[in-house]
C-alpha cells in the first residue's frame, strides 16, 4: 500500500512540475516587465546607471529584455567617453557585445574609444569585426587605414583606401590619404641599381687600342 501511495505522490510531482514551472516562467516574465519599465522611466531622465541596472535585472528574469540592456549599455558607454572616462565606456561596450556580439555599431564605439587610449591594435582587431559585419561601409577601411598609417603599415593602408575608393570614388579623404600613402612608398623605394656598362659602350673601353 505505502508503494502504491509513493508512487502515486512521484506520478502527481511529474504531472505539476510543469505547471510549477509555467507558473514561475510567468512570475519572472512579470517581474523583468516591472524592471523593464523602471529602464525605460531612467532612460526618459537619462540616468543611464539607474536605466543599465533596471534592464540587467529584466534581462536576467526574462532574456527578451535583453536588447533593451544593450542599448542602455551603449548610451551610458557614450556618455562615458564623452566625460573621457574610457575603461568604464570600453566595459559596456564589451559587455553589450557579448549580448548581441552582430552589431557593427558597437565594434566601431569600442574601437574609437581605443584610438583615444592608443591601444590600436585592439581598435585594428574591432574595425576588422565590423567590416566582416558590414563589409560595404566605406568609413570603417577609412578608420582602419587610419590606423594602419599610424603604424607605419603603409601597404595595408594603401589596401584599405583603395578598398574605400571602390565603393566611393569622390571620396576626398581616400583621395588624399592615397595621394600621402603614394608619396611615401616613393620616398622609401630604394634607386634602381646603375646598369652595368658593357666593354663595347664603356667609354673608358673606347679609346683603347
Amino acid at each position: 500500500m505505502k508503494k502504491y501511495s509513493a508512487l502515486t505522490l512521484i506520478i502527481a510531482m511529474a504531472l505539476c512540475a510543469p505547471q510549477f514551472a509555467q507558473a514561475q516562467a510567468s512570475k519572472d516574465v512579470k517581474e523583468a516587465a516591472k524592471y523593464s519599465k523602471e529602464g525605460f522611466e531612467a532612460t526618459e531622465n537619462k540616468d543611464w546607471d539607474k536605466a543599465v541596472d533596471a534592464f540587467r535585472k529584466a534581462a536576467q528574469l526574462d532574456r527578451k529584455q535583453a536588447p533593451n540592456l544593450v542599448a542602455a549599455l551603449q548610451h551610458r558607454g557614450m556618455e562615458y567617453t564623452t566625460q573621457k572616462q574610457f575603461p568604464e565606456a570600453i566595459a559596456d561596450f564589451s559587455e553589450a557585445l557579448k549580448l548581441k556580439s552582430d552589431d557593427a555599431n558597437i565594434y566601431e564605439r569600442r574601437a574609437y574609444v581605443e584610438m583615444k587610449t592608443n591601444d590600436y591594435d585592439k581598435a585594428l582587431a574591432d574595425y576588422s569585426e565590423a567590416i566582416k559585419l558590414k563589409p560595404n561601409e566605406v568609413r570603417y577601411y577609412l578608420y582602419r587605414s587610419y590606423i594602419y598609417e599610424t603604424k607605419g603599415d603603409v601597404k595595408n593602408s594603401m589596401a584599405d583606401t583603395e578598398k574605400a575608393l571602390k565603393l566611393d570614388s569622390n571620396n576626398q579623404e581616400a583621395k588624399s590619404r592615397k595621394t600621402r600613402l603614394e608619396a611615401r612608398q616613393s620616398a622609401n623605394t630604394p634607386l634602381p641599381p646603375p646598369p652595368a656598362a658593357s666593354p663595347k659602350t664603356s667609354p673608358a673601353a673606347a679609346g683603347r687600342p
